[in-house]
């Protein structure tokens, strides 16, 4: 059984919503950034870890990939052209909106107050909007980013969608909006968030 170790509010969402994906049992443990339940297994005191047979594991989307890619499912195979496509589509979603979505929660909170810069956040909605019209032409035909089959890049771009909106950084592209709440509708979605 696998543990996933960190608050439904962080990236650890992106985790609890694998495994719901997934259907594998898990236990979760809400504990905060830098508690003891986390720096026990992450010196560093960031969530999400995910524990399995003792070795955790860190950083939401290395897991994220490691469990699509230990049980087969919302991933594509490694090695081929659209595993290739679904790589580029996570890092881009990791540069181009978790980066900008990060950088502005430090800026408000994570910081000490002095090292604070409120101006920069709206160079980070600028980007963050511009952002979105470059996936608009780089997702696929279907419900999903790359078409018919759900990857892990759908989940990080709904969980960077939801940080968005409760950040104030507005969701430009109608067709994103749709595709958001498309995806929240997803049954193991609602389990996870419930947690």
């Amino acid at each position: 059984m696998y543990t996933v170790i960190g608050t439904v509010g962080s990236r650890a969402a992106r985790v609890l919503w694998m495994l719901e994906e997934l259907g594998e049992p898990y236990e979760h443990v809400a504990a905060p950034p830098r508690s003891e339940g986390v720096t026990a297994f992450n010196p560093a005191g960031k969530v999400p870890v995910l524990v399995e047979d003792g070795t955790p594991i860190t950083d939401s989307t290395a897991i994220i990939q490691y469990l699509a890619d230990k049980h087969g499912k919302l991933t594509h195979r490694a090695g081929t052209l659209d595993r290739a496509r679904q790589d580029s589509l996570t890092q881009f979603l990791l540069d181009e909106f978790d980066a900008n979505l990060w950088m502005a929660a430090r800026h408000s909170f994570v910081l000490p107050e002095e090292l604070r810069h409120a101006a920069i956040k709206n160079t980070l909605r600028w980007e963050f909007e511009r952002s979105q019209r470059t996936l608009m032409h780089r997702m696929g035909e279907g419900p999903f980013l790359m078409g018919e089959m759900m990857t892990v890049p759908d989940i990080i771009l709904t969980h960077c969608g939801n940080w968005a909106l409760s950040a104030k950084f507005p969701i430009v592209e109608h067709r994103l909006t749709e595709y958001l709440d498309r995806m929240r509708q997803r049954p193991a979605y609602k389990r996870a968030m419930a947690r």
